[in-house]
This record gives structure tokens, C-alpha cells and sequence, in this order.
């Protein structure tokens, strides 16, 4: 494909090993530049289509087809800016994936569980203890067990609710579960293992996500990679980056240490 000023749709879909047709769609949701025709109707793309093309099927898999059409018209509107801070947010959501799923872990690996948050446990306490010792609001706890996550015990002399070290876990696990989207529909199965103690399947759930929000990571690096390409190739960034680098930085580590830019 070196050296053509123009490259037909089926040598774009099979560089990209998709189908035409599915060029054709980007194309008319607006994510990709519309190519000039040939006398006899055909398109003719370019390099730079081929960038489009490129980056947004390396956005895709680590952003979603939402945030990745978004990215690409900032990017047709020369808004460089807002099409990085959109991908800055997800990246930043991901890293909070990780830090709830390494919060799970932890949660899941302590068998004993008998100190949370720097305070002693007792055998049985009620929802205003479970709540201070969480920092979770009783009415979420109450909320919770009417979607049947938590099945505390009754008092039997006046049937307030009382809620062991174990419901103490789970609350905490739902707690973190419900920050991330992905473990809402693994969330009864984690807090039913950990009633069940089945600690182990919990953990082999976490550490799955955790594999998951690895690769995922993986996969917006790549999408990043192919975004910078294409800012590249259409001029937003470049040269002005170069220059700037060239002027405050002598990659001397002394020298740049004390650099104020």
C-alpha cells in the first residue's frame, strides 16, 4: 500500500481485516472524513483515512464505541484538547476500577476480619453500629437488603436487625462492588460466596477482574498509540511539541531536574 496517493475501500478493509461495509458505516456515522469520489462514484481514501480507520479500530475495544466517536469528531474539529481529556477521564475511571478490585482482594483475603477501619468488631451490632463502622449510610444497608445482597439476623425480642462480622464484610464488598459497573452483575455471587464462606470462589471472581481491567489497560494504551498517530498525521500535533522538548529539555538528568517546565 506504500507509495499510492489513494487507496481503494478493499485495500483499506483488508489492512484493517474488516469489511467494506463496514467502512461505509464509520463513514456515515461521521467519525471518518468523507473521502473524495473517483469519476465513476468510487471512494478514494488516503493516508489520513487510513489513520481514522486505524485509530478507531484501536480505540474501540479499551473505550467503547461511544467515547471513541466522540474522540474522533474533536479530532475532525481540530479539538485536540477536549479529545485527550475524554480519554484522560476513562483512563482515570479504570484506575479506579483497579484500586476497588485491589480493595476487594484485600477484603476477601483477611479470613479473620476482626478490626475495620481501626475499630474492634463485636459478635453481633445493630444497623447504626454496622453503618459507623463501614461509613456506610444504614439507609443504603436497608436499600441493600431489600435487593436481598444482605440477610441479617433478627433480634427476636424486639426484631431489629443484627448483623454479624460476616454481614459487616459484605457490606463492605457491596460498598466497593458498586463503584464499578463491571462487578454489578458478579456482585449477588461474590456477597452469596462470602455468606456461603466460599471466600476462594469470591477471590477467583476479583482476580478475574483484576485480569480483565489488566488487559483492558493494555488495550487503551494501544488506542492512545493509534490517537497520537493520527493527531499526527493530520498536523494537530507535532512539530510545536518537538520544539518544546528541544528548548527545556537537554535529557541532561541534572540539568532537566531543575528545569521549572
Amino acid at each position: 500500500m506504500q507509495g499510492q496517493e489513494y487507496y481503494k475501500p478493499i485495500e483499506i478493509a483488508r489492512e484493517l481485516r474488516i469489511s467494506t461495509s463496514a467502512l461505509r458505516h464509520y463513514e456515515s456515522w461521521g467519525v471518518i472524513p468523507a473521502p473524495e469520489r473517483s469519476e465513476n462514484g468510487y471512494r478514494r481514501y488516503t493516508q489520513v483515512h487510513l489513520a481514522y480507520f486505524r485509530c478507531l479500530r484501536a480505540l474501540i475495544p479499551g473505550f467503547g464505541f461511544k467515547l471513541t466517536y466522540e474522540v474522533l469528531r474533536y479530532i475532525q474539529q481540530a479539538e485536540l484538547n477536549n479529545a485527550l481529556w475524554l480519554i484522560n477521564e476513562e483512563q482515570s475511571k479504570l484506575q479506579e476500577e483497579k484500586r476497588s478490585a485491589g480493595q476487594m482482594l484485600a477484603l476477601l483475603q483477611d479470613p479473620e476480619l476482626q478490626v475495620v477501619q481501626g475499630k474492634p468488631m463485636k459478635g453481633l451490632m445493630t444497623i447504626g453500629e454496622a453503618a459507623a463502622i463501614t461509613h456506610v449510610q444504614a439507609s443504603a444497608i436497608r436499600h441493600w437488603e431489600k435487593e436481598g445482597l444482605l440477610n441479617p439476623v433478627r433480634n427476636p425480642d424486639n426484631g431489629y436487625r443484627l448483623y454479624s462480622p460476616m454481614h459487616v464484610r459484605q457490606i463492605l464488598l457491596i460498598s466497593t462492588l458498586r463503584k464499578t459497573v463491571y462487578y454489578l452483575d458478579k456482585m449477588k455471587e461474590i456477597v452469596q460466596a462470602v455468606e456461603h464462606h466460599s471466600l476462594e470462589k469470591a477471590k477467583a471472581v476479583a482476580e478475574d477482574a483484576l485480569l480483565r481491567i489488566h488487559r483492558l489497560n493494555r488495550q487503551q494504551y494501544m488506542g492512545v498509540y493509534q490517537l497520537m498517530a493520527l493527531c499526527m498525521t493530520v498536523g494537530l500535533t507535532g512539530e510545536e511539541e518537538e520544539a518544546h522538548l528541544m528548548i527545556h529539555y537537554t535529557f541532561d538528568q541534572d540539568r532537566d531536574s531543575q528545569s521549572p517546565l
